[in-house]
């Protein structure tokens, strides 16, 4: 009798594995498999907007006509603000216009004559592509400037017009602030001054570094 019992449980414990190892591992095929965590896009920097910012930088340049003849090349610091708006086409091509106003003491002389242009500034439209954060471009429009010439002891200061052109690179720090590096190329053009008794006038080159805020 006691044989016959323990067959009995080892027969049923048999069954009992053969019954629970394949629905085991069905329970196992059916479990849940893990997705992986979705990847959030990085946004696109945008140069559309407007801005404000500040620069500084240096002078240098050439007297022209009678300043040209007296050997005067003017040339110092600057330093100055500018304002702008930038828009930015879908094939990534940046079209704009800005201008700016600088102060500073830009001046040459003999002990004869003296040439200083104190206050300047430009309207001009500018061009680029943007590599991203990156943004190569050149730039022209108008100039204008307040020269001051003062000859044997006779000063008399006017506001010369002409044009400007160059090229620099900005670049986006934030999504807000921007830093750039700019060369210009300006011909103040020339007028008559009464205490030269001639034309006088200046040309530039100016190398300049500032920073913008982007709205």
């Amino acid at each position: 009798m006691k044989r016959f019992l323990v067959g009995a449980a080892a027969c049923a414990a048999l069954v009992a594995g053969s019954i629970s190892g394949p629905a085991a591992a069905a329970d196992l095929a059916r479990a849940p498999v893990a997705k992986a965590p979705v990847a959030i896009p990085v946004p696109v920097f945008s140069w559309t907007g407007f801005y404000i910012g500040g620069n500084a930088g240096y002078d240098w340049g050439s007297g022209q006509d009678a300043l040209a003849v007296a050997g005067v090349d003017p040339k110092g610091w600057l330093a100055g603000g500018q304002v702008g708006y930038n828009y930015q086409f879908s094939n990534n091509i940046v079209a704009g216009v800005e201008a700016d106003v600088q102060g500073g003491d830009i001046s040459g002389g003999t002990p004869a004559v003296s040439s200083t242009l104190d206050v300047f500034g430009t309207v001009r439209a500018r061009l680029g592509y943007a590599f991203g954060r990156v943004l190569p471009y050149v730039t022209g429009g108008l100039a204008w400037g307040n020269n001051s010439i003062d000859f044997a002891g006779l000063g008399q200061s006017q506001t010369l017009t002409g044009w400007t052109a160059g090229a620099g690179i900005e670049y986006a720090l934030t999504d807000h602030w921007t830093a750039k590096t700019e060369y210009l190329y300006t011909d103040f053009g020339s007028k008559f001054y009464d205490s030269l008794g001639a034309n006088a006038g200046a040309t530039s080159q100016t190398a300049r570094v500032g920073f913008n805020y982007k709205f």
